[in-house]
């Protein structure tokens, strides 16, 4: 049977398709729930009257539990396999967004936010998916990352405008109530798509060699991948979830704003696939350092903003710092995956990503806590200048691999 195997290679191949397509609508719907947060962070302050601070501690919350978290997720994931931790984390992001609507206190909201809906989505993300991607796109391992990675700038695009309109049609009570209502449709039908994949994982985790979280920990590598983590989450996030709030402190409608900002959060999508495909042709480092540089830019964009009227320097702001939004994700995910290859992937990747999660907590509150303390966020978006430069420091270091082999 001469056609056998490129049968077998074409059905193969159609197969790793559907994952990565699967994949990416999963990481989008989650995504999609936790950055609407930004959006709710403002009905907030209107409807209780509560400081910046005070509602960026959900989110800090919710960061530093995705971070804490990722270590569980990414050893389930590695014995479980993708579908059984999809279904338990939409079943725990509906409920979470359900009970959310009902919430009448701060502290109702860290919890069911920061805790419930956090480990909901965790178990829909990028640790979920990596280890199974990686074994089906060994070549193409970069794009294939970047492509799920771009749903978390895709799902930051939609969840802007879409819960504003929400907002102002329904209420935040309402708005809450039908994204959980959503999210309770549709995962059924998504886990399904990863049929058969705890099979494939139970194989890779018994007959595969590579490296274990043990002796990962032993290399510098480990370390300065966690660092970029962490100052890649402190860079993003002292700018991204108070950017609706940065603009209409100017001036800014509402509205508009939330159109420009998720126009330019829409940019991410070509901007971290391009990025990432890019990494496998030139380097992981070559494509992280640019995308920091880009990032930067939009930062300073913003700071340029004084008034109202300076239309074009928030469409500048929007579209350099989306166009790079999760655009180093795939290049520090990939690189993850080139140095400690193998069936424990998933357990290091989580372990790793302890970092994002800290980094991207501490940078939410922080910029919280700058502007009632400063009346402004320019203190803040120099602060993301800054640990943007750390993060290409850090990443540049990687550029030789571990001297220890597993």
């Amino acid at each position: 049977m001469p056609n056998a195997p490129s049968v077998t290679a074409a059905l193969s191949s159609r197969r790793a398709w559907v994952l990565l397509t699967g994949a990416f609508v999963t990481f989008a719907v989650g995504a999609g729930c936790m950055h609407a947060y930004t959006v709710f962070l403002v009905a907030f302050i209107e409807a209780f009257g509560w400081t910046r601070a005070d509602v960026s501690v959900a989110y800090a919350v919710s960061q530093f539990v995705g971070g804490t978290s990722s270590p569980l997720v990414g050893l389930l994931v590695d014995r479980l396999g993708p579908r059984r931790l999809i279904l338990i984390g939409g079943v725990v992001l509906a409920l979470g967004s359900l009970a959310t609507s009902y919430a009448t206190a701060l502290w109702q909201i860290d919890l069911l936010y920061g805790v419930g809906m956090t480990l909901g989505a965790n178990c829909l993300g990028l640790v979920v998916f990596v280890p199974l991607l990686s074994r089906h796109f060994v070549r193409r391992r970069g794009m294939a990352v970047a492509i799920v990675q771009s749903a978390n700038g895709f799902a930051r695009a939609y969840s802007a405008p879409v819960t504003t309109l929400m907002i102002d049609t329904l209420g935040w009570r309402g708005a809450y109530l039908w994204q959980g209502m959503f999210v309770a449709a549709v995962i059924v039908p998504l886990a399904a798509l990863f049929r058969g994949t705890e099979r494939a994982s139970a194989r890779s985790s018994a007959d595969a060699q590579g490296w274990t979280l043990s002796q990962a920990i032993r290399t510098p590598h480990f370390w300065l991948l966690m660092a970029v983590y962490l100052f890649t989450g402190l860079g993003s996030f002292l700018v991204a979830l108070h950017q609706l709030a940065f603009a209409v402190d100017i001036g800014f409608d509402k509205l508009y704003a939330a159109g420009v900002l998720g126009m330019g959060a829409f940019l991410s999508l070509p901007g971290v696939i391009v990025t990432g495909t890019l990494s496998d042709y030139v380097g992981r480092e070559i494509s992280a350092i640019v995308t920091y540089g880009t990032s930067i830019i939009g930062v300073i964009c913003g700071l340029l903003i004084t008034s109202p009227d300076q239309h074009l320097l928030l469409w500048l702001h929007a579209c350099f710092f989306g166009l790079t939004w999760g655009a180093r994700g795939p290049a520090i995910t990939a690189k993850t995956a080139d140095l400690f290859p193998g069936p424990h992937l998933g357990t290091i990747l989580g372990v790793i990503t302890i970092g994002t999660g800290a980094g991207a907590a501490l940078g939410s509150w922080m910029a919280g806590f700058v502007f009632d303390v400063t009346g402004s966020y320019r203190v803040a978006f120099w602060l993301s200048i800054l640990f943007y430069l750390c993060g290409t420091i850090a990443f540049w270091a990687l550029r030789r691999p571990p001297a220890v082999r597993a």
